[in-house]
């Protein structure tokens, strides 16, 4: 195949190597080496297979129990694994083999992430507390194709974010051009609008396509009281019955996931358009908002005034009767704001300078406020690019809705990614006890406050693989293969951070590292660890070959197959790691 510099490498399918044909002038040949069992895993296959050449179902059900810490897996469910690998390996039935030998046991180890994967596929947090003990994946002008100033709004990146789990869909509504119909658009921008019909009709379409917990659809509106009116007409004529909303106007408390199954629930506040200072009692005083969000403009009081009258003029009736989560803003200071109401719950919004001010001076006052209402942070209107902001300071104090630009590709997202694919990837994870209640001497939580090692990761970093089958043979280097190391970023509250790194393996598209890295945590709970591999590069950035996040709550232990995914998030099809997962 031909380089960008004319060079050629080639797959000699007969010696089992590949040929790198350097400055057009000779060849250079390296052998293809294929994967081998590290010494662990040898180890594990020798000590759990009573003959040691082969491994029968009891021996692996045992294997996967004491070993991998499966304690629910059966006698008949290792006949399973182990009948569906041999047949799949070699194509014949289990009357005609003993059980596994040591390249079945290792092609299991390594290539099957979805029984041998590092975390758990199912939904396995208790669904039944208030939507407020949980962590809700969401995003932040979900309609946006690219920036935030000039790229087409759609329909389409709605889809692609409910297909991958995203729960609380944002739609900034406004009056279109004749003003009698509504279109959604990132306003006082450049961005093309879609209609808000259409939008509906994609979260409809795709609501509960990845899960069946309840979406959430946050509205920024700019609407008149007609439009209200209209876009109440669309929303319950499109979702029917799917559409949740309280007989009572006002929560005691947010009602369960559980209970929320296959339905759509609404959150907003009233316009800032026809709020204007000049017709609003001084109680309800709007601040002045940037353009990225005007979310800082709720209200818990929806009436307002008609400017040509001076009467009292609410928000469309049928309107407000569909909103199931009230918008409201700090009134006076911060600390006011974040007060806790015995009567009621609400959805308060604050941009990541916000929060990052709140959490230095006044944390516990977070925390407090979001065991029982929601607090959502969104972007700053400075990321015109759709970039993220680090999340952890968020859920640390508790904040379930950390609004994020899903098409803003980067670290901050492959956090947001980790994070969610927790409890089954269903969109809501169950925030820690500590972050739900106060402990038993009364205190809240405080990140702040430095805590003693609860428990230390150990993790083992053995090989990787896959490479070769999903790029190109010059993708990473041009003369000969590439130089691959591994680097491990564990992220949470400030004192548990680190980063490790691996020894570069030169010229092997099956890099084996065999290395240990360990981790001490004073809040595993709120831990994520972040696995990238790249390619060293002397004259050049390292290149990229592949990433993942994993939540450390719930790894689980023993030798895993970890399957990496690109810049995007999306999953490459061949390229894993094989490593080991233990908590001292």
């Amino acid at each position: 195949m031909q380089s960008q510099n004319g060079d050629v490498a080639e797959n000699s399918s007969n010696d089992g190597s590949y040929h790198y044909r350097m400055f057009n002038f000779f060849n250079r040949k390296f052998k293809i080496r294929e994967p081998e069992p590290p010494l662990d895993v040898k180890m594990a296959f020798m000590h759990f297979s009573q003959d040691g050449l082969h491994m029968k179902p009891s021996e692996f059900r045992r294997f996967m129990v004491e070993h991998q810490g499966e304690t629910g897996c059966t006698l008949s469910r290792a006949e399973e694994i182990v009948n569906n690998i041999i047949s799949s390996r070699h194509h014949i039935t289990r009357f005609t083999r003993n059980g596994l030998n040591l390249d079945d046991f290792f092609h299991f180890l390594l290539f099957d992430d979805d029984i041998n994967g590092p975390i758990k596929l199912e939904v396995h947090n208790d669904m039944t507390a208030p939507l407020s003990n949980y962590f809700i994946y969401t995003g932040h002008n979900s309609y946006l194709t690219g920036n935030q100033l000039s790229s087409d709004c759609s329909e389409v990146p709605i889809a692609k974010a409910l297909q991958r789990g995203v729960r609380v869909i944002e739609l900034d509504i406004w009056p279109n051009s004749t003003r009698e119909d509504i279109n959604v658009l990132h306003g006082r921008t450049l961005t093309t609008p879609v209609s808000l019909i259409n939008c509906l009709k994609s979260i409809r379409d795709n609501a509960f396509v990845s899960s069946p917990y309840p979406v959430i659809i946050t509205l920024e509106d700019h609407l008149t009281p007609d439009l209200q009116a209209k876009a109440a007409e669309m929303i319950t004529q499109i979702f029917g019955k799917m559409l949740y909303f309280p007989e009572s106007n006002k929560l005691a408390e947010f009602p369960s996931p559980e209970s929320l199954k296959q339905r759509i629930i609404i959150s907003t506040k009233p316009p800032k358009e026809y709020l204007e200072k000049d017709h609003v009692s001084a109680s309800t005083k709007l601040r002045d908002a940037s353009f990225d969000d005007a979310s800082t403009n709720n209200l818990d009081d929806f009436e307002i005034s008609d400017p040509k009258s001076g009467s009292g003029l609410r928000v469309a009736p049928e309107y407000k009767h569909l909103i199931t989560i009230h918008a409201g803003k700090p009134k006076g200071t911060l600390k006011d704001g974040l007060k806790v109401a015995a009567d009621k719950v609400r959805r308060l919004s604050l941009s990541e300078q916000e929060l990052e001010k709140a959490a230095l001076s006044h944390g516990t006052d977070v925390v407090r406020f979001t065991q029982k209402n929601i607090l959502r942070i969104y972007p700053k209107g400075t990321r015109v690019n759709s970039s993220n902001y680090k999340p952890l300071i968020g859920w640390m104090h508790g904040a379930q809705m950390i609004a994020f630009n899903m098409q803003g590709y980067g670290k901050s997202l492959w956090l947001m990614h980790g994070m969610f694919r927790a409890n089954g990837g269903c969109g809501y994870v169950k925030k820690p006890d500590f972050l739900t209640k106060e402990d038993p001497s009364g205190q809240l939580f405080d990140p702040k406050r430095p805590l003693p090692v609860k428990t230390t990761l150990k993790v083992r970093v053995y090989m990787g693989d896959g490479w070769r089958l999903d790029f190109s043979h010059t993708h990473f280097d041009s003369y000969s293969p590439p130089d691959f190391y591994t680097k491990l970023y564990l992220v949470g509250v400030p004192n548990d951070d680190s980063k490790k790194k691996t020894k570069v393996i030169l010229d092997n598209w099956c890099p084996v590292w065999n290395e240990e890295f360990t981790f001490p945590l004073t809040v595993p709970e709120l831990a994520l660890l972040r696995i990238e591999v790249r390619e060293h590069d002397i004259s050049d950035a390292d290149d990229f070959g592949g990433q993942t996040c994993l939540p450390v709550p719930e790894l689980r232990r023993g030798i895993r197959s970890v399957p990496l995914h690109n810049k995007k998030g999306e999953k490459l099809k061949s390229v894993r790691l094989l490593m080991g997962f233990e908590f001292l």
